[in-house]
């Protein structure tokens, strides 16, 4: 199977599909006027058009629904992220997970590992964001191990508060099983952020978000993630979570390697403007400039966004070309992930997405598999 057309540096290309793996990409002259770029890793998805990896009564049918769509957004590889609940919903819907996985191989290779965002948060509003007070709890090392149990180890990624009791043992064994932890939705200390990083504390998650509204101008929480080489930090680029001029300085004092996209996208992204009841956050608006947010205030309940239209929001707002908007929301990912995914080059994986000039998508590849034409 063949695909032309330009890559996200402008070269025209040819690239050449060999069952799951690229097998050449060769320069051309000329080409459709179109972008082969590598198909998105998302990192935190809570859901999407209606589908929600945290209702009570989710299906691997569900799964597998959430899945489909996110291929028609360009979103090749994704991590489900089930956040603060009662340990019974988060062990149900981790075997839920498992289980689609398993009918499809698919789905299988779309869905390499879940993130848990909670319940090991901190309790103030603002830094807790959405997430339910009632729920949330100390780490326990016991309850991470019936996590993996019902999903089979499929939890790669844990966000947690690091000024909660006990984090920085739990930070120690998490790291010593290859678990990512991420600090995140956190009122801390810059001590504690120290302590979370020198037990193996990896990632920031949604760094500027999940915070106070005002904070102490220095020393603080962002400050102190900011200025840590040894955690690579997500960004919602949507246009309502950070302000461009904050998003470009926060990912200039990061650093491009050390940095990468997410949507954080909520079961309520793409539907149309209007109240919703759900799951997480009860009851819900979703505006009509697409920011979804707790009912009577601006405190955000997750992202109305796809990656890819946050991608298309950092390279017409912000000075990220577009070869480097794909790192951040392909390449990087797919690292932190510990996957060779994310690149359109001869034997990685044939996980590509076409797309118009725009970034409308066109066209999905999934593990060579042609899996939406629009």
């Amino acid at each position: 199977m063949r695909v032309e057309g330009r890559l996200a540096d402008g070269r025209p290309v040819r690239v050449e599909l060999d069952g799951p793996r690229i097998a050449a990409v060769t320069e051309l002259r000329t080409a459709p006027d179109v972008l082969v770029l590598p198909g998105l890793v998302d990192v935190q998805v809570n859901g999407y058009g209606g589908h929600d990896v945290n209702a009570d009564d989710l299906s691997p049918g569900d799964v597998a629904d959430l899945v489909r769509e996110l291929w028609r957004h360009g979103t090749t590889t994704l991590c489900p992220t089930i956040i603060t609940a009662p340990e019974d919903r988060i062990v149900r819907n981790l075997r839920v997970i498992a289980a689609a996985r398993e009918a499809d191989p698919l789905v299988r290779h779309a869905i390499p590992a879940v993130h848990v965002e909670g319940p090991y948060l901190a309790p103030e509003d603002g830094p807790r964001g959405a997430h339910d007070t009632d729920h949330l709890r100390d780490p326990d090392l016991d309850e991470f191990g019936r996590w993996q149990e019902a999903g089979g180890g499929l939890v790669k990624i844990v966000t947690l508060a690091p000024e909660r009791a006990g984090a920085a043992g739990y930070i120690a064994e998490l790291a010593r099983r290859d678990v990512i932890v991420s600090i995140g939705h956190t009122a801390a200390a810059p001590a504690d952020i120290a302590r979370a990083v020198a037990a193996g504390a990896r990632l920031s998650t949604h760094l500027g978000n999940g915070a106070h509204a005002v904070i102490r101008r220095h020393p603080n929480y962002i400050w102190a993630q900011l200025a840590e080489d040894r955690l690579t930090a997500s960004f919602i680029a949507d246009g309502h979570h950070l302000p461009a001029d904050t998003f470009t300085a926060m990912l200039r004092a990061k650093g491009i390697d050390r940095a990468l996209l997410v949507s954080d996208s909520v079961t309520l992204a793409g539907c149309a403007p209007g109240d919703y009841t759900t799951p997480v956050g009860g009851r819900i608006t979703v505006c009509a400039d697409g920011r979804v947010t707790l009912p009577g205030g601006e405190l955000l309940a997750g992202s109305g966004s796809s990656l890819i239209e946050c991608v298309a929001w950092a390279v017409a707002r912000t000075e990220v070309d577009l070869g480097t908007a794909m790192r951040l929301a392909a390449a990087n990912p797919a690292r932190l992930l510990g996957t060779d995914r994310g690149r359109v080059e001869p034997g990685a994986p044939a996980d590509l997405i076409v797309t118009t000039p725009d970034l409308s998508i066109l066209r999905t590849f999934v593990n060579g598999v042609p899996v939406h034409d629009a």
